[in-house]
């Protein structure tokens, strides 16, 4: 290096009259020493702020470090909080396992096929509900055989049955959905990082506001069908009257 220098110095200085036959090698010595003092003076103080930085940062990390490992993120806590999740996608488990059990209670034909569509838990099934449930409880009465009244009262009370019918089909399905989204979630959770669980836990809670969502659905179809029973209720009251005040009505004009 020094060798390089020295050329570069004897390239780049001028060089006086007297050395036209031969090297001024004190000047070339100077330029150099120059060189090595601007490297000491300036570089060298340069590279020791940056180390004295670095060592400051490395004991700041240092320091730093073991907050984050007993604190933040204790090793203990964090298979602790593993283990939890594990028992809970133990529970789910046992709730899916639970909800698949075999409920069917008819013992006749017509009422089978209907509730085997009831409890398919499919909701591919939907269209079938209609024509199984026609044929267990009958259709609409022909008009020649029913008032309007009755026969409106009729349809009505069907379509609602129908309807929830089909609902709870769709809610049993949404339901097995969800937990299998509840096991998937709970894996997640067992595997995460500590620093990606946040983001596994605001899926779990998104996953609630949608099964709260459907449980309101749910209990919105029971509202529905316990209203079209008491409006049926209701009407047959209203029916009764009027036949009522006919047959007194016909009474009197008999006694005419």
């Amino acid at each position: 290096m020094v060798v390089v220098l020295l050329l570069i110095v004897s390239l780049v200085t001028p060089k006086p009259a007297r050395a036209q036959v031969g090297i001024d090698w004190a000047a070339m010595v100077a330029a150099v020493e120059s060189i090595g003092s601007a490297i000491s003076n300036t570089i060298a103080t340069g590279l020791q702020a940056i180390n004295g930085a670095l060592g400051t940062l490395n004991s700041l990390m240092s320091s730093i470090q073991p907050f984050f490992t007993n604190i933040v993120y204790p090793q203990a806590a964090i298979n602790q909080a593993r283990g939890l999740v594990n028992a809970i996608q133990g529970l789910y488990t046992q709730i899916q396992a639970t909800s698949q059990v075999n409920v069917a209670s008819a013992t006749l034909a017509n009422a089978q096929q209907l509730e085997q569509l009831l409890l398919s838990r499919n909701p591919t099934n939907v269209p079938n509900v209609t024509a199984s449930y026609q044929t267990l409880y009958q259709t609409v009465p022909a008009s020649q055989n029913a008032s309007p009244q009755t026969r409106d009262l009729v349809d009505m009370n069907d379509a609602a049955a129908q309807d929830a019918m089909k609902r709870a089909i769709a809610i049993d399905a949404i339901a097995d959905t969800e937990l299998q989204a509840a096991d998937q979630i709970n894996t997640a959770l067992g595997q995460a990082a500590p620093g990606t669980a946040p983001m596994v836990e605001a899926e779990a809670a998104a996953w609630l506001v949608r099964a709260n969502a459907y449980t309101q659905s749910a209990l919105g179809d029971v509202m529905r069908l316990r209203a079209v029973a008491l409006a049926n209720s209701g009407a047959q009251l209203k029916f009764n009257a009027n036949n009522a005040a006919q047959i007194r009505q016909s009474t009197l004009d008999s006694l005419k």
